[in-house]
């Protein structure tokens, strides 16, 4: 009776303890697993496969007729980039750009390279030695479980990480024209977080920190979505899309030259460097469409364009003001106009050769004596009538 009263004890127990968790279960509540713990502490894993698919290759120099590198300075506080910036926390597994870069970089998992100014090389020469940068940076940092002399590995704490700090970034473009597809590419070749901190004399200085390269960030940016605007809080696009989309807004700091010199060294003026800057943007833009002559409705278009602007000036004028509004006319609208017109020209003196063919193959052919008779025959009757 005993033994049978133990057995029966036991199975209430286990039934309620079923009901219980069913209950549990149908009210959302879930307690986590040990692996839903690691997968949230480590981030996501990428395989060697997935990691080769994100890879782009350097086209080959004899593919290329133009190349161009150009370095960008990303502003946080403009409103194209605050999706970089937001959120500064930690929200439903959501983290900012720099967290990200940060993290993988402590963890061992991408390597980051020293800021050479301007002189960058991605080699393992330059590889920076993480435990230094942290120190340099003055940011408080434990090491992981795990860590060696050669894959070290560290662990910081949310508060000590420098989010609010990083307010732009640096990035390397390149903009390449390919012979095979006759394209102008762009494509981002690396990322430096940069820090601002008041410097010993009070003004803002920054710090740039490191260079990664963003085919190594590109599956990880690849996981993590943001939205762009206030209107849709929709996350639709991934920062992997933002970069390769180009919906970042960065003024040009620096192009690659032989003297090293960045745009304000070259350009001291705040409005020389503003007009520089416009129009190394506007030849990258406008390199492929040169190499075209436009079909006709594009031409009569911009020609009509033209005569507005040029009736408008004319109207100014008729008004009384002594400086109408000024029209430019580009280098690519002049060279498009000549190749039309001599185009025309062509057309025309072709059309003339080919009439004067025609012309000449409809004449008969007279002989000499047939003309040489008729010409007598006909003195002959003049003489008759006198």
């Amino acid at each position: 009776m005993n033994f049978r009263k133990i057995i029966l004890t036991l199975a209430a127990a286990l039934m309620a303890a079923g009901a219980f968790a069913q209950v549990e279960n149908a009210g959302g509540v879930r307690k986590r697993a040990e692996r839903d713990k690691k997968t949230a502490e480590t981030g996501p894993k990428i395989s060697e496969r997935m990691q080769g698919f994100f890879e782009s290759k350097e086209p080959h120099d004899a593919d290329l007729s133009y190349m161009r590198q150009i370095y960008r300075r990303l502003d946080l506080t403009k409103p194209q980039n605050t999706p970089l910036y937001f959120p500064e926390d930690v929200i439903d597994g959501q983290e900012n750009l720099f967290r990200i870069m940060l993290k993988l970089v402590v963890d061992g998992k991408i390597p980051a390279y020293e800021y050479l100014d301007g002189r960058e090389v991605f080699t393992d020469q330059y590889r920076m030695n993480v435990a230094d940068m942290l120190e340099r940076f003055g940011i408080y940092a434990q090491e992981a479980k795990g860590s060696t002399e050669k894959n070290p590995k560290f662990v910081i704490e949310e508060a000590d990480v420098p989010t609010g700090q990083v307010l732009n970034y640096y990035i390397i473009e390149k903009w390449e024209f390919d012979r095979r597809s006759n394209r102008m590419k762009t494509r981002v070749e690396a990322i430096c977080p940069v820090l601002n901190r008041s410097s010993d004399f009070g003004d803002d200085a920054r710090y740039p920190m490191f260079w990664v390269k963003f085919d190594a960030l590109r599956p990880y940016l690849s996981q993590q979505y943001v939205f762009l605007s206030d209107d849709n809080n929709l996350a639709n696009y991934s920062i992997d899309d933002y970069f390769n989309l180009g919906m970042y807004d960065g003024e040009i700091y620096k192009t690659r030259n032989l003297r090293n010199l960045s745009m304000a060294q070259m350009f001291p003026d705040e409005d020389d460097r503003k007009r520089a800057q416009d129009s190394i943007d506007n030849r990258l833009r406008t390199y492929g469409k040169d190499l075209w002559v436009p079909d006709r409705e594009t031409y009569l278009a911009m020609k009509e364009k033209q005569d507005a602007a040029a009736e408008a000036a004319a109207k100014a004028l008729a008004a009384g003001d002594s400086i109408p509004e000024r029209t430019t006319v580009t280098d690519m609208e002049v060279a498009e106009e000549k190749k039309i017109v001599s185009a025309r020209a062509k057309k025309r003196t072709s059309t003339k050769s080919k009439t004067a063919k025609k012309s000449s193959a409809k004449k008969p052919k007279v002989s000499s004596k047939q003309s040489s008779s008729s010409s007598g025959a006909a003195k002959s009757v003049r003489r008759r009538k006198r």
